[in-house]
């Protein structure tokens, strides 16, 4: 890196950013770098980053605001040199990516961390076929490629989707933060929510999203016992649809919609099962958080959630968009002494997740790529 050590991270949203990455664009101004931050959305705070780049990016593939901002970053990294550009989201990572084609002499380090990609065996074939001939395509400009999980990682060896690849444990969750409730502190979590004390509490923290699929879990209410309530705490476009459902379904005094939640950790230590009907994940930390709680998890057996869930262990697998399969896995898991020894279980499943060792490994890696001393 020399005395070059100008970085830029770009991600879909600054929220994601700040979501994810504050420990590292910290870390990298600490090691004395000048990093800005490329982003859609609105700026928000980001400790370490000295610079702020809007961009007019949107979540359609094909919409032209998205080449607009390709072609706003090509004529940024040309002008501003970065040694390193650090890329997060796979709509931002590809656009990025695309303005780094054709490469040039000098071009900025690429380093690609997947979140998830968004195709897999079960991705139907026409939107499969394009979402990885957009990888491959932008592949040879791909320096570094980190994965978190073992489908992705496989995806990206198979099909050479980086010149450099390593497998990771994702970006770190705090352990010391999200942990277990004693007693007390489960009911005062309970009462702040106005939880029945006797109530079995589901909780899935999400953006309310097609591939969240909310719905699946709200189709199964009305086949669980009347004292089981399902915490959705989380905003996004399929919001009020699912209100809709719940009210249709006759289940909605069951079925809470709290918004966007300040402080998860109050609903994952009032909640009984972490739950989750997602079609696909990268490492999802709603999961890893509510384990470091102590819950057992009920999780659609797709990507991510596999790496993470051990049948029978830490808790249960359900076929994805199954609302009867998972059903039957929460009846399964109204024992409280089988939940409580789960819970004990994915709470020590998840501590190769935390923070500390996962910020050395990572470091490491940006260390080696942008080229710092020490």
């Amino acid at each position: 890196m020399g005395a070059n050590r100008k970085i830029l991270y770009i991600a879909s949203s600054f929220g994601h950013l700040a979501s994810f990455h504050q420990p590292y664009l910290r870390w990298f101004a600490q090691q004395g770098c000048e990093v800005h931050a490329a982003a859609g959305g609105a700026p928000c705070a980001l400790e370490g980053v000295s610079r702020f780049i809007p961009l007019p990016l949107e979540k359609r593939m094909f919409s032209p605001r998205n080449l607009s901002a390709a072609h706003q970053l090509r004529a940024l990294l040309h002008r501003e040199g970065y040694a390193l550009i650090s890329l997060h989201t796979s709509l931002a990572a590809f656009f990025a990516r695309l303005a780094l084609r054709p490469s040039w002499k000098g071009r900025p380090v690429v380093m690609n961390t997947v979140h998830g990609y968004l195709f897999d065996g079960a991705t139907p074939l026409p939107k499969r076929q394009l979402l990885l001939s957009a990888e491959r395509m932008t592949a040879p400009v791909t320096d570094w490629l980190l994965t978190m999980n073992r489908q992705d990682d496989s995806i990206a060896r198979h099909y050479v989707l980086g010149k450099q690849i390593c497998f990771t444990h994702g970006m770190g969750i705090d352990t010391t933060h999200f942990t277990p409730p004693d007693a007390a502190q489960k009911a005062q979590a309970r009462a702040q929510l106005g939880l029945n004390p006797d109530a079995l509490v589901l909780v899935y923290a999400a953006e309310f999203s097609g591939r969240k699929s909310q719905a699946t879990l709200i189709q199964a209410m009305p086949h669980l016992p009347e004292n089981t309530v399902l915490l959705l705490p989380g905003r996004g476009d399929r919001l009020e649809e699912c209100k809709t459902l719940a009210a249709s379904l006759g289940v909605a005094p069951r079925v809470q919609f709290p918004g966007f939640a300040q402080h998860i950790k109050d609903y994952y230590q009032a909640a009984d099962l972490c739950v989750s009907s997602s079609r696909s994940e990268g490492l999802p930390f709603n999961v890893m958080e509510a384990m470091a709680c102590g819950l057992p998890v009920v999780a659609s057996d797709v990507k991510g959630h596999e790496d993470l869930v051990q049948p029978n262990i830490t808790g249960l697998l359900f076929p994805f968009g199954d609302a009867n399969a998972f059903a039957a896995a929460i009846q399964r898991l109204e024992d409280p002494l089988r939940r409580q020894q789960m819970g004990q279980a994915a709470r020590q499943a998840v501590l190769p997740y935390d923070i500390q060792p996962v910020f050395h490994e990572l470091t490491a890696l940006y260390r080696q790529a942008a080229g710092l001393e020490g």
